[in-house]
């Protein structure tokens, strides 16, 4: 009976805080036929075709929803699920999102998605806002943080994970058919998670920030997005400076997660808590206008030696970020940030060496797309996605034009990759173009039931997941576009999250349209490789790259016409030979 009253009144809280978000628009914002998407725009500011890759990137989080849909939802196919989430802990934990292609909840990637939303709504908001699809942003934002705020019900205990992998492992159905019940865990004083709990006071404060209209340094491509509430900023903002408190003052001291949650390894295993730390007294110090936490930050990039673990910024590691933003708020307001030269340097020389290929974290494939050793292997765009984000980000605060011309060069060469000016003709983004991945590993979209059939029954999609970046291609820059090679099939919530801002910036300031606007359907059928991938799906394609069919093609002729050359030189040799001959008897 207490834990009913205590989820009512937890409902109830939730939909006082809810009840300022925007009014969705009615008739609602749905996606085009894929097909749209291989028809030029005219080409104006907004961009019409931008605009609706932005609707799309925020409509993929809207099938990825669990708990109790409400009755404006957009995804006619999806359903209420998973509503005794929590039940066992006497916490309300339904609602939230879906991960991934399965069905857990997992709170480090859901925040660290959060932050880079309200980050990029923040710098590019208005982009959003001449795309109509503010009121969207707000609604998503919302889902993911009323649940953060769920699971953070008091000022030390945090819940970060919402199911186990061995049902998740196993199961492969529609979201009617979850198994339940479904264990949750938590770190809290004694068991505590220095990276989650900072990682998750980091998405409060920048969304905070957001919702409060803190925007950065004139100088910054936009204001942000109008969907201010300062209630609702004042609550994420509370959550955010105790879960600050109880990553830094844990009595069970600093780790990382999975030394209390052993079960979040398999999926979400921490490498470092130092980033997570600098980063919420970062967004912390501009939401409180505090210099003692900016150099906080400052601290921790030291103590922790980040510079020395540069690689890329996504999910786990984030220090390529902090560099980027120590400068906005140093020259924002430098009663706030410390020297503006210092984090210029830093932020230059990791992009640099990127950039002019000279002492990089990563390698760029034949095809154009920066790949990250190591990182890039189970999803490749990701990493890529997010490198272009922060250089379109840093691209005002450069210390020369030359830098800033490079800056803005390679990010708009990686973006253009992922829709479609790659090797495949193919967009990295399901449902935007008739070259879009048809397959991507999403139990909900696929609609089959069995793990066993997962790649042949059904063969196609049921459902298309419009919005969803995949993982991406490999090394080689072949994409197979097979269900169940998840390192290239699968969706994810931190996949979207730099697409987000990358489309909201070319919304307000690009009158081009996408790459992928010029691909006509059929192009990745002409050269969609043969074989198997070489992935930790399927460890038995590791025999070197297999040639796409027009691979084989060309590789055919080009041995066909050596062939004739070589017949074509004997013929000569043997002609010479005959005629010397004779004129040797002569």
């Amino acid at each position: 009976m207490w834990f009913s009253l205590l989820a009512l009144t937890l409902h109830s809280a939730t939909a006082l805080v809810a009840a300022a978000q925007l009014a969705l628009p009615n008739p609602p914002w749905l996606p085009p036929d894929l097909s749209e998407g291989a028809k030029k725009s005219n080409e104006s500011v907004p961009n019409p075709q931008w605009s609706t890759l932005l609707g799309n990137a925020l409509y993929f989080y809207e099938a990825q929803r669990s708990g109790e849909l409400p009755s404006t939802k957009r995804v006619s196919w999806r359903n209420a699920s998973t509503l005794d989430d929590g039940k066992s802990a006497h916490v309300d934990l339904s609602g939230g999102y879906y991960d991934a292609g399965d069905f857990s909840k997992q709170t480090l990637p859901l925040a660290f998605t959060l932050m880079s939303v309200c980050w990029g709504a923040t710098d590019f908001g208005k982009g959003y806002d001449m795309a109509n699809q503010t009121a969207y942003l707000d609604d998503m934002l919302r889902w993911g943080l009323d649940w953060l705020i769920q699971a953070h019900p008091s000022d030390s205990v945090l819940y970060v994970l919402v199911g186990n992998k061995d049902i998740e492992n196993t199961y492969w159905g529609g979201d009617r058919t979850i198994p339940s019940p479904r264990p949750v865990y938590q770190i809290n004083d004694t068991a505590p998670g220095t990276d989650v709990a900072a990682q998750t006071a980091a998405a409060f404060a920048a969304c905070s920030n957001l919702y409060a209209s803190r925007s950065f340094d004139s100088s910054s491509f936009s204001t942000p997005a109008t969907l201010q509430d300062k209630s609702y900023a004042d609550t994420l903002l509370t959550h955010a400076q105790q879960l600050y408190k109880f990553a830094v003052n844990a009595s069970g001291g600093r780790k990382v997660y999975q030394k209390s949650v052993p079960e979040v390894a398999a999926s979400y295993a921490s490498t470092e808590y130092g980033d997570d730390l600098a980063i919420a007294a970062l967004f912390l110090a501009w939401a409180t206008n505090d210099a003692a936490l900016y150099q906080e930050a400052e601290g921790y990039y030291d103590k922790y030696k980040l510079q020395e673990d540069n690689r890329l910024f996504n999910w786990d590691t984030k220090t390529p970020g902090l560099p980027v933003l120590f400068s906005q708020i140093a020259k924002s307001n430098p009663n706030v940030g410390g020297n503006l030269g210092k984090w210029q340097d830093a932020a230059e020389a990791y992009f640099d060496s990127i950039v002019n290929n000279k002492d990089s974290p990563a390698f760029m494939t034949t095809g154009g797309l920066v790949y990250f050793e190591g990182n890039s292997d189970d999803n490749s765009i990701n990493p890529a996605l997010n490198l272009a984000m922060l250089l379109r980000r840093y691209s005002t605060l450069t210390t020369s034009s030359d830098k800033k011309s490079k800056y803005l060069d390679f990010s708009q060469k990686q973006l253009d990759y992922v829709l479609g000016d790659n090797p495949m003709s193919m967009p990295y983004v399901v449902g935007v173009n008739p070259n879009s991945p048809a397959k991507p590993h999403s139990a909900l979209a696929h609609g089959g039931n069995d793990v066993g059939e997962i790649d042949t029954n059904p063969e196609k999609n049921t459902y298309t997941l419009y919005g969803a970046v995949v993982g991406g291609p490999d090394r080689w820059d072949r994409y197979f576009d097979i269900r169940s090679d998840w390192p290239q099939a699968e969706i994810a919530l931190d996949y979207n999250a730099p697409l987000l801002t990358l489309a909201a910036m070319h919304t307000l300031a690009d009158s081009k349209d996408p790459f992928y606007t010029t691909l006509q359907a059929g192009e990745y059928d002409k050269v969609k490789p043969d074989g198997l991938p070489c992935d930790a799906a399927f460890p038995q394609g590791c025999k070197g790259p297999a040639l796409s069919k027009g691979g084989k093609i060309a590789m055919a002729v080009v041995i066909v016409v050596a062939s004739l050359i070589v017949l074509g030189l004997s013929a000569y040799y043997v002609f010479l030979l005959i005629r010397n001959a004779k004129e040797g008897t002569v």
